[in-house]
């Protein structure tokens, strides 16, 4: 561009309106070219003139983006693209204190010297470039403008305790991630904005939190770089940098440019420090907020006089000196290093024949390391390049096949970002004219590969640093909206269509996966919308019938699948008392309505299970000992073990034991219970009131129903058996009411002499004939195994009968004996096993010898089994007729001892010899046997039984 009109430098801190009035004078010319040190401001600063001007008069220029139309009036580009021979009426540079800046210096230079437009030119940055621009610009003209609002310095704050609406920088892509992890667990979640980014990733970051999503922002120093942002407070992570060549502290007036972000138009904003970052000192606290530093004293700057005769004379022409005191060269930048990179790569020498060679060269090299790599590996990059676009143009499929590695948008963010800077390097390839076949459709074909790459990036991003959920929460409570909660079937809450957590009965149980800053959002959120979805369930908890509602075995109080409460003990056994599981915040209204229902709920229960123990302890009719007994049968829950309470049931008189048999009492000889109490549902919930009166950390669980036996465990107490409704005997325990029906049957063997099990005994028990040894060796019986050989009895057969006058012959009598099948001798003999069992307790002391017995004194017959004496512990046999009811355990008949070892009698009395008295304690063996009772042939029905019988 040509010297010419006047030149104008707008000069002050941020936050002075400096872009803004450079883009209004410009859109009062003709024609114009803006140029801006990033590409996501250059693309901020595109769209807002689209808006004014529309799209067809506006271009786009950036390293990686050109959007030209044929009628193109304004230009709006990075700095290093700014084309300067189009005659344009207006020229701007943004941010030209970046003259001193080591790396891009020499740029912003260039075009201070030699930028100009036809009518105006405007540069726009610090005051601390006066004195250069006076120098080096003359003629220039200087507007002061002042910071619209003020800026504090706020000193060091933690993470946790940062204000909304904040932005912490950082100045590396490690520290950056690291700082919006954290921010993400203790406020919600926060934007992420990087120079690194696409442009239509930054857009997206900033939008989440230009639109409230999230009130945080992490960002490198790009921010710096005129974004304008809504941002009351800066706070900095570290106040040093890589510089690209080393670490270093920041100079104040950087710190200033980034710090001045916070505070937009008249709003005032603040700055200070974070994290390990050590708090500034006065004189540079002073400086950032009276916007007083040192003035540039040196511009960075590179000869713009290249020589393209030799790749020799190109290196030598960059490498030229200024004598200018107010300008440095450059150190060598990115470009120069590549180029004597190439330059010593025989195959690259081989290729440049002339200037035209040395000019493409240089192009290629110019083309910007995206992806961070080594300078070889960067330099073999280039060298391919331009092999390619020296013999013509990068051919299609060769692109393509590098374009298809790279369009993938799987993986995390690392790997997205290293594709979005591969696909960056094509994307300037596509970019410079008749470098590729088919221009139109690679930039369009780069620039969607970049655009979903950038849309994949966005969504990670945000997926690992932005809790959604948090911050749509975080917003509504701000914002003091009301919360809208819906509850599914499966007991999932949304508020606001966010997943918050689970509602189990009228507890709500949060997500657990949040961390515990955003727990404390949730439940806030969660509470306050779910304060009518409590009174509503409460309601329907309040009128839900009993068949809704359970108790576990363990004392917790069920709606459905749902726990809502527990038993707690309360002051009688079968008066327990409930606990609702109620969280706080649903409220004491609440809380009580479910309280009642439970207590409502059990108190039926109890009442209709243990009827018939409410009913006995209201009858007025029991007084005295039974009135006593039925008390103990309450407290027992309707079951006492027979040996626990053997004295008290001595002590009840027959018409005592009548009495409470007619509330379904049945003394056995074992245990005294009621029967109707032995089903499942009685005894599961007498197990869960006796655990809860006994305060039992753990219940025990009730068997499950419909077995005849189960294991005997010895670490289970044998209370908790008999509070099941089982006597423990041998390896297994027996049910009570199954034992007392063959305890019925053991009386009537001889205990004595020996009986063996009979298939009623087996069928009881349900036993095989092994386990029923086992079983009545618990009981106090031996059992002796024998073998024999097994015979098969004929079937008998019905003789016909001779007349009555006539004599019954001999094989036709039932005391003939019975004709076995005959055997043959050759066959073999299968045997059988069988036991017989003999009362075998063990003795209480030890027996003295016969010879020395004392006259007159009974030798020990040991402890017997109650059912073997006579008139005791029979068990709940009906009365006989014409008297003698059921006598205490062990109870003596007057004048004599109980009869032992002998089937009694009709009526159940033992036989009466010599006056009425009992009969002496002989033994079986030594009475004489009975004489057979004669048959009356005239009875068939006699015959038959006594044939039946002798079979």
């Amino acid at each position: 561009m040509g010297m010419g009109g006047r030149v104008t430098a707008v000069l002050g801190p941020t936050n002075t309106g400096k872009t803004h009035y450079a883009i209004e004078r410009m859109l009062a010319h003709r024609t114009g070219v803006i140029g801006l040190p990033l590409r996501l401001l250059a693309r901020e600063v595109y769209d807002r003139i689209v808006a004014q001007r529309g799209p067809s008069v506006v271009a786009l220029v950036t390293g990686e983006e050109r959007i030209v139309p044929e009628r193109t009036q304004y230009w709006v580009c990075t700095v290093e693209a700014m084309p300067l021979e189009i005659g344009a009426d207006f020229v701007a540079v943004d941010e030209i204190q970046l003259c001193a800046d080591p790396e891009r210096g020499h740029v912003f230079t260039d075009r201070l010297l030699r930028a100009r437009g036809l009518h105006e030119t405007l540069f726009l940055g610090s005051d601390t470039m006066r004195g250069a621009i006076a120098a080096l610009v003359p003629g220039a003209s200087f507007v002061k403008r002042d910071r619209l609002s003020t800026l504090t310095y706020a000193g060091s704050k933690k993470i946790s305790r940062m204000p909304p609406r904040s932005a912490i920088v950082g100045f590396s892509v490690e520290n950056v991630y690291a700082i919006a992890e954290l921010i993400r667990r203790q406020k919600g979640g926060c934007a992420v904005v990087m120079g690194a980014l696409s442009p239509r990733t930054r857009n997206a970051q900033v939008a989440l939190y230009q639109n409230g999503d999230v009130d945080y922002l992490v960002a490198t120093d790009a921010i710096g770089m005129g974004l304008n942002l809504d941002i009351r407070h800066v706070a900095f992570s570290s106040t040093a940098k890589f510089d690209g060549r080393r670490m270093r502290a920041l100079y104040p007036q950087e710190l200033a440019q980034i710090a001045g972000r916070a505070g937009r138009h008249v709003e005032n904003g603040t700055f200070g420090v974070t994290g390990e970052a050590r708090p500034l000192d006065e004189e540079m606290v002073d400086a950032i907020e009276n916007h007083r530093f040192a003035p540039v004293k040196k511009l960075q700057w590179r000869n713009a006089g290249l020589e393209f005769g030799s790749v020799e004379r190109l290196v030598r022409s960059l490498e030229a000196p200024t004598s200018n005191e107010w300008l440095t060269r450059a150190r060598d930048a990115d470009d120069v290093v590549a180029l004597k990179a190439l330059s010593e790569m025989a195959e690259v020498r081989d290729r440049v024949k002339g200037p035209a060679d040395v000019r493409l060269l240089w192009d290629v090299c110019r083309v910007p390391d995206f992806r961070s790599s080594s300078t070889t590996e960067h330099a073999a990059l280039l060298a391919r390049i331009f092999e390619f676009v020296r013999g013509g143009k990068v051919p299609s499929d060769w692109l393509k096949l590098a374009v298809s590695r790279i369009d993938k948008s799987d993986g995390d963010i690392d790997a997205i970002s290293k594709r979005l800077a591969y696909i960056r390097t094509w994307t300037y390839v596509a970019q410079r004219s008749g470098w590729v076949e088919d221009e139109s459709h690679w930039r369009d074909e780069t620039r969607a590969v970049e655009d979903r790459l950038s849309d994949a990036l966005h969504a990670r991003l945000t997926q690992r640093f932005v809790d959604r959920r948090t911050s749509v929460l975080l917003r509504r409570l701000k914002q003091k909206e009301t919360l809208v909660a819906e509850v599914n079937d499966k007991g999932e809450v949304m508020v606001e269509g966010e997943f918050v957590g689970r509602l189990e009965g009228f507890r709500f149980r949060q997500d657990a996966s949040a961390t515990p800053d955003e727990a404390r959002t949730l439940r806030q959120a969660a509470v306050q919308a779910l304060r009518p979805e409590w009174h509503l369930r409460a309601d329907r908890f309040y009128n839900a019938p009993d068949t809704e509602l359970d108790y576990t075995e363990q004392g917790g109080l069920m709606w459905g699948t749902t726990a809502v409460g527990k038993l707690v003990k309360g002051a009688e056994a079968l008066r327990p008392s409930v606990e609702g599981f109620v969280d706080e915040e649903a409220g004491p209204d609440v809380a009580e309505k479910v309280k009642r229902r439970l207590q409502h709920f059990i108190d039926r229960k109890v009442a209709a299970l243990f009827e018939p123990l409410a009913a006995m302890s209201r009858d007025e009719a029991l007084t005295g000992l039974a009135r006593g007994f039925a008390f103990r049968l309450v407290e027992g829950l309707g079951v006492l073990p027979r040996d626990a309470v053997g004295e008290e049931v001595k002590a009840l008189d027959q018409e005592a034991r009548g009495a409470l048999r007619k509330h379904g009492v049945r003394f056995g000889q074992f245990t005294v219970f009621l029967p109707v109490l032995l089903k499942p549902a009685p005894t599961r919930l007498r197990l869960v009131l006796w655990s809860l009166w006994n305060n039992l950390d753990e219940f025990p669980e009730s068997p499950p129903p419909g077995l005849v036996t189960i294991p005997n465990i010895a670490e289970v107490p044998k209370q908790h058996y008999t509070l099941s409704g089982y006597h423990p005997a041998g390896s297994r325990a027996i049910r009570i009411d199954m034992l007392e029906r063959l305890a019925d049957i053991l009386r009537t063997k001889d205990s004595r002499a020996g009986f063996e099990a009979t298939p009623d005994m087996l069928s009881i028990t349900g036993m095989t004939l092994e386990q029923f040894t086992d079983l009545m060796a618990g009981l106090g019986y031996k059992g002796e195994k024998g073998e024999r050989a097994k015979v098969k009895a004929a079937e008998p057969v019905v003789p016909e009968l001779p007349p009555s006058d006539q004599p019954i012959p001999e094989e036709v009598s039932v005391l003939a004996p019975v004709p076995a099948e005959p055997v043959a001798e050759d066959a073999p003999v299968e045997m059988e096993v069988f036991y017989t069992f003999t009362w075998a307790p063990k003795p209480r002391f030890q027996r003295p010898e016969r010879g020395n017995r004392p006259q007159g004194e009974r030798p020990n017959r040991g402890e017997r089994p109650q059912g073997e004496r006579g008139g005791e512990g029979r068990g709940d046999r009906p009365k006989r007729e014409g008297g003698g009811g059921e006598r205490p355990q062990g109870e003596r008949r007057e004048g004599g001892k109980p009869q032992h070892g002998k089937p009694h009698g009709k009526g159940g009395k033992p036989e009466r010899r010599d006056g009425g008295k009992p009969q002496g304690a002989k033994s079986y063996e030594s009475r004489p046997p009975r004489a057979e009772k004669p048959i009356d042939p005239d009875n068939p029905f006699a015959v038959l039984a006594a044939l039946k019988a002798k079979s």
